[in-house]
């Protein structure tokens, strides 16, 4: 898919990766996914990264869930491990949220990016997140442990949820935090408009919980929910004062959003970090030290350029991931 159509499908994924699912379902998804696959034959070379070869002679598979920013960081994983001497085979864009961690977990798979906020609160069953990322990580690593998966250092990437609003609001209102944002909604109940997904609307941890957490009350009749490509649509245009995004959207770079801080931490922590195959670990150790400089390279900024260049402009996520690693030296051309 191009255009828009990969722009909802990133989108999704992002949304998705929130809702509790059956496991055996989508783990018969997952296998269905992994019936197919391609050998990654970049033409690449070490660049800061891989050098030596350190991971000559595995024969390893990447895997990620369908949306856009997954299909990039599975791509970026596959490129580093075949520049540091790895035959990669690639099984990117399994369908749904628990599909690609069950492939690592079974060893169908040897690596993907994962989000921390997914495996604390859909895997392994919590309810509550925990506000600093770095401890939030940590705990997701200790349980996993158990499961056969090692999670690797995490990156300032954080898909999370938010509100935004296009610059004419911006400047009208003057918010740039969720606590400003409800300061408005007590003292001008109209001003306060929202566009946001049906899940969103109802969740714990969307809406209804973000205004208890920030002593917000938002009228039934100023909120429209909507599909999450229009949103965007509807912020930028002002149709509502403020859209339901998420952090790391290509678009919101495109449509010169504005994102209110969540001052108040309401929102999980969705950091991405890869996350191995524990005996694959055992045996490439080496693996660690490829993703790191990678992984410690990622932000908002980069995901939400990266993403653009697929959802706004209709790049393939794959050579988008290859020239990035290019640009920023991790690979060379072979």
């Amino acid at each position: 898919m191009r255009g828009v159509g990969v722009a909802a499908a990133g989108i999704a994924g992002g949304r998705v990766r929130r809702v509790g699912v059956v496991v055996g379902v989508l783990v018969l998804a997952s296998a269905c996914g992994l019936t197919s696959g391609s050998p990654m034959v970049d033409d690449v070379e070490p660049g800061s990264i891989g050098r030596g070869e350190p991971l000559k002679g595995a024969s390893l598979t990447v895997t990620s869930k369908e949306f856009t920013e997954q299909l990039i960081l599975g791509a970026m994983m596959g490129i580093a491990f075949e520049a540091a001497g790895a035959d990669v085979l690639d099984r990117t864009g399994i369908q749904g949220s628990v599909g690609a961690r069950e492939a690592v977990k079974s060893g169908d798979a040897d690596g993907m990016y994962e989000y921390t906020g997914t495996a604390w609160i859909t895997y392994q069953g919590n309810s509550e997140p925990i506000a600093d990322p770095r401890a939030q990580w940590a705990a997701v690593r200790k349980a996993d442990l158990r499961n056969g998966l090692t999670w690797l250092a995490p990156a300032a990437l954080n898909n999370t949820y938010a509100l935004a609003m296009n610059r004419s609001n911006h400047k009208k209102y003057g918010t740039k935090t969720l606590s400003d944002v409800a300061a408005l909604s007590a003292s001008d109940p109209g001003a306060v408009t929202l566009c946001v997904e049906s899940e969103f609307a109802n969740r714990a941890d969307g809406l209804p919980g973000m205004e208890k957490a920030y002593g917000m009350s938002v009228p039934a009749g100023n909120i429209t929910q909507m599909d999450t490509g229009i949103i965007y649509t509807q912020a930028a245009k002002g149709s509502c004062t403020y859209g339901e995004v998420f952090t790391t959207d290509g678009r919101i770079k495109s449509m010169n959003l504005a994102v209110m801080r969540d001052d108040r931490k309401f929102f999980p922590n969705y950091n991405a970090a890869p996350e191995i195959n524990s005996r694959t670990l055992k045996e490439w150790p080496a693996i660690e030290e490829v993703l790191d400089p990678i992984t410690r390279r990622l932000n908002n900024a980069v995901a939400q350029e990266l993403n653009a260049k697929v959802d706004v402009e209709g790049e393939d996520p794959h050579q988008v991931a290859l020239e990035w690693m290019k640009e920023e030296g991790f690979v060379k051309e072979g």
